[in-house]
């Protein structure tokens, strides 16, 4: 402490800032990720880029330069398009990844915080508890029992066990005990250390290049749109070749005319968009569930919310507030109400008749013994004037209940100094202090009612020790099951004195205990769990609860939050105990009846996850201990907790919850749900409107010729040859990239349907192609190519240039109008645009009517028309494809209406 120049009451935050500068954040280097020159260059490596790169080439080789400069132009607009959405959806990610980023409890100012783990500077005194991932390596100064997994530095499988002694400087890594490192985890009890080194200089950071992580793969969607996209883009370049080859050898026609074709087929053919769409869309998604407090590690997580048919999720803390309060207390053979609401230590003692009673001796005793045996404190909010709890809020409330009667923890905790511990676990199911007083030394036990019974011989009953008969043991269990009854959560209490030659204390002298009493807390249900609960059961997610409570204590909370109804079933609840007894095959078999599990240890998350992972479900599990972290991995969905979850639970989850509530898990399924749902619209939306394309193109290079020369004999065989070409290659990029690009974009951050969450969850392995989406992939496109056609075809005899550049005109006006009013219909694929609302997306709006006034620019812009082989549309031009436009949305909504009608 000497050499790093720091006291008791840790560094301040001055010293702390300027140690930050001198030896730089705690954090490993990390991998430099692509720059943005990288990023940039990378948009021209997939092969719908390589596609349009060669049709660049091949128009500078039959002398179309001005064609291969505008594609470029918009190829190049593609890139921008696509970098922009990457770059924003790394930076997307990495400030999400720094809002889950960990934390360290450290002494500052002479005060316990919690500051970022990056901001650990050498000579901070740092916090540790179980479960707690070690931010930095320290040299202990306080050790009660700590036990660290350090597999991920020695390779030991079994915990190192650790002391404050001071040992040999050449002592290998393996046998310091007196350290801690960054990196590993605390298993056991809890200490405090010195920060000794950071970032780069700790033992993880020698070896730093084991510990980098590897690139985020592409989610399952990415993969498959990438490969829809290639798909799409080979089949093009195939008919482009076949009919090109056809055209060439069968009929005769121009090289440089079926070359040119094959350019336009092949750019109408590719949906420049996709990919970044939907990189896009999930880094939107990421930030969207954000704001509801869903924090998504990792995107594939993004696509599996939407999924969820099961979420298992813990009582404390998420179905309620967290906030303990203790209500009620059976010592010395009287039931005792406690006053007072919240974490305020202001309430009095009542009995069963109303008559307010002083703490007598044993009521102090088991208060004494609740203070003493715990980690917690209480203090006032300066700046809210709130009393907080710092610690666990099981603890904290006996802290309050204490304050009622009198007692300072601070004021005990200096008179018997605590000297060791047997720390809590899910195993144990108790806590045990030993402190040292006036030469003595006493033990402090609190635990579960049943188990400290169990250690404990003797009761404190009317001022003396008596022995703790079968009758009484009897009678404290039906008062715990009472007090369950009301939803009570219940711990008992009990002391020792230890012979003044005791120096070891392990779980040995855990016998012949004195039972003083029980105390029963409530914790509420959150206030909007009921409706949370309620959408769950609509949009077909089972909610089970899961809690390490008495079993009529989870049954009474389960009640009041409709999980179970009035009449419970059999085989609705199950214990930690019946669990046991079960083979997972049996487990699997009722698995699908239960709502409640209660005295649950972390290990049977596990088998409740795998059991309903056998029926085909999709499992969202919540954990917060780091024994919860293997349950976690196993899940589909971790969810680990912000407030009150360790380290190791957040790092083995998918996403972390920064309000600890169920009702955030929730809006994320929603979240999951809705943004799937905008991918398969902004996907068909583009799709349909590319086959569209490909259709107009491939039946008017095949049918033109044929048409012409019957319906106009008179027509010029150049001109006849060049209407082949229904939309050159620039017309055809320049609607999928500003005309659908935008409405796509748009589309990606819809509102859901009405009904979203009331329906069934979908599979995993449900393709994006659903039936809906085929009927429009096929529907759509033959429809709106037959009216296109019409209006293309409408423009014979092709006597002239200027004949063949307003069929073109035409054609392109009455597309783009036409694909705009799809983009307002593409809204929904099952409900009419009235009843999801027209104007809800003001987005979509924005971007269809910008995307109009680009087309604008383009018809009415001297020099541009010439770029675009197009002239001033004529007020007919304008009427007909109005008139298209209409008709394909009147028939689109119709379509929906009754279908919807009917499926009612």
């Amino acid at each position: 402490m000497n050499e790093l120049k720091v006291t008791n009451n840790g560094l301040t935050t001055q010293d702390a800032k300027q140690r930050l500068t001198q030896y730089g954040p705690n954090e490993l280097t990390k991998e430099k990720g692509k720059s943005p020159l990288k990023l940039f260059i990378g948009q021209f490596t997939n092969v719908l880029m390589v596609i349009l790169l060669i049709a660049i080439g091949l128009s500078i080789a039959v002398g179309e330069v001005a064609d291969a400069l505008i594609i470029l132009a918009i190829v190049i607009a593609s890139a921008v398009l696509g970098f922009t959405q990457e770059f924003r959806s790394e930076k997307a990610v990495e400030a999400l990844k720094k809002m889950a980023a960990p934390t360290a409890n450290v002494i500052r100012d002479g005060k316990e915080t919690r500051v970022p783990a990056s901001e650990l500077v050498p000579g901070d005194i740092i916090i540790l508890y179980t479960g707690d991932k070690v931010p930095a390596d320290a040299r202990l100064i306080e050790s009660f029992t700590i036990k660290t997994d350090e597999a991920p530095l020695t390779g030991e499988s079994a915990p190192a066990e650790k002391s404050t002694e001071t040992l040999p400087e050449d002592t290998q890594l393996n046998d310091r005990d007196n350290m801690v490192f960054s990196g590993t985890v605390v298993v056991y009890g809890r200490g405090k250390a010195i920060v000794t080194n950071t970032g780069m200089t700790t033992e993880f950071g020698k070896i730093a290049a084991m510990v980098q992580s590897a690139p985020e793969d592409e989610t399952p969607l990415e993969k498959r749109m990438a490969a829809v996209g290639k798909w799409i883009g080979l089949l093009a370049v195939v008919i482009a070749i076949s009919v090109g080859v056809v055209g060439i050898v069968v009929e005769g026609r121009d090289i440089i005319e079926m070359v040119l074709w094959a350019i336009s087929l092949a750019v109408a053919a590719v949906p420049e968009a996709l990919p970044a769409i939907i990189t896009g869309a999930l880094a939107i998604g990421m930030y969207r569930m954000a704001k509801v407090n869903a924090i998504v590690k990792r995107l594939p997580a993004v696509e599996t919310l939407g999924c969820t048919s099961v979420i298992c999720s813990d009582k404390t803390g998420t179905l309620t507030k967290g906030e303990m309060t203790v209500q009620r207390i059976y010592v010395n053979d009287k039931s005792i109400k406690v006053t007072g609401i919240g974490y305020s230590p202001e309430g009095h003692f009542f009995l069963d008749d109303d008559k307010e009673i002083k703490p007598d001796e044993e009521l102090e005793q088991l208060l004494k013994v609740a203070v003493l045996c715990n980690d917690s404190g209480l203090e006032k909010d300066a700046k809210s004037g709130k009393w907080v709890v710092k610690g666990d809020p099981t603890e904290g409330a006996l802290v309050v209940a204490a304050e009622k009667a009198g007692i300072k923890k601070e004021t005990l905790d200096r008179s018997e100094k605590r000297i060791a511990e047997i720390p809590f676990s899910s195993e144990r199911k108790r806590m045990t202090t030993i402190h040292q007083a006036d030469g003595k030394y006493f033990a402090y036990m609190k635990g579960a009612p049943e188990i400290v019974l169990g250690k404990c011989s003797k009761i404190l009953l009317n001022g003396k020790v008596q022995t703790l008969t079968k009758e009484v043991i009897e009678k404290h269990h039906k008062m715990t099951e009472t007090m369950a009854q009301q939803a009570l959560r219940n711990l008992g209490f009990a002391y020792k004195e230890l012979p003044a030659s005791a120096k070891a204390f392990s779980e040995e002298i855990e016998h012949d205990f004195v039972f003083v009493g029980i105390a029963g807390m409530i914790d509420p249900p959150r206030s909007e769990v009921k409706e949370a609960i309620k959408i769950c059961r609509k949009a077909g997610i089972r909610p089970i609860m899961i809690t390490g409570d008495h079993k009529l204590t989870a049954t009474a909370v389960a009640k009041e939050l409709t999980l179970l109804g009035e009449t419970v079933e059999e085989g609705q609840v199950l214990t930690g105990d019946d669990l046991e007894k079960m083979t997972d095959e049996q487990l699997e078999a009722v698995v699908e009846k239960v709502v409640v599990y209660a005295r649950v240890a972390p290990e049977h998350k596990s088998r409740i996850v795998k059991a309903w992972k056998k029926k085909d479900q999709v499992v969202a599990m919540t954990g917060d201990g780091v024994n919860d972290a293997p349950a976690l991995k196993m899940s589909d969905i971790g969810i680990a907790m912000g407030i009150s979850g360790t380290e190791v639970s957040k790092e083995a989850a998918d996403m972390v919850l920064a309000d600890d509530n169920f009702a955030s898990i929730v809006k994320a399924v929603r979240e999951g749900r809705e943004i799937y749902d905008n991918i398969k619209k902004y996907l068909t939306y583009l799709l349909q409107c590319n086959i569209m394309e490909i259709l107009v193109m491939f039946i008017a290079v095949v049918s033109v010729p044929y048409i012409a020369r019957w319906l106009s004999p008179g027509s010029s065989m150049e001109l006849i040859g060049s209407s082949a070409i229904a939309l050159t290659a620039v017309q055809i990029l320049w609607i999928n990239l500003v005309t659908d690009g935008l409405p796509a974009i748009a589309l990606g951050v819809d509102p859901g349907d009405p009904d979203l969450m009331d329906r069934k969850p979908r599979k995993t392995t449900e393709s994006v192609f659903t039936r809906d989406v085929k009927t429009y992939l096929v529907f759509v496109p033959i429809f709106t190519t037959i009216l296109l056609l019409g209006a293309y075809f409408s423009h014979l005899p092709w006597t002239s240039e200027f004949a063949l550049l307003e069929a073109r005109t035409q054609l392109f006006t009455a597309m783009v109008v036409i694909e705009l009013t799809i983009a307002i219909s593409a809204r929904s694929f099952k409900y009419p645009i009235f009843k999801v609302g027209a104007f809800k997306n003001k987005f979509l709006w924005l971007a269809v009517l910008s995307s109009f006034a680009l087309q604008l620019v383009v018809l009415y812009t001297p020099g541009v028309q010439e770029l675009f082989d197009v002239h001033t549309p004529e007020l007919i031009d304008w009427a007909v494809a109005a008139l298209y436009a209409a008709i394909v949305f009147t028939t689109l909504e119709v379509g929906k209406y009754v279908t919807s009608r009917r499926k009612k």
